[in-house]
């Protein structure tokens, strides 16, 4: 069986969450509260940031539960 991914996309950039990873360390939250919200459906709002600083918080992920591919 297949890991759950769900996938979020600008025009610049695909972030893949695979929440069953999901240490909830909160490297994401607490470094882009705007993008990354977990009390807002979705949680994840990419079009809040630019993408640099998207990819920079996800770079920080500390158990690889988020990760993304440029466009």
């Amino acid at each position: 069986m297949s890991e759950k991914t769900i996938k979020y996309e600008t025009d610049e950039l695909i972030v893949f969450w695979k929440p069953s990873l999901c240490k909830h360390v909160g490297a994401c939250v607490h470094g882009s509260p705007e993008v990354f919200n977990v009390k807002r459906t979705p949680w994840i709002d990419l079009d809040r940031a630019s993408t640099d600083k998207a990819i920079a918080i996800i770079d920080k992920c500390p158990s690889g539960a988020l990760t993304y591919i440029r466009k």
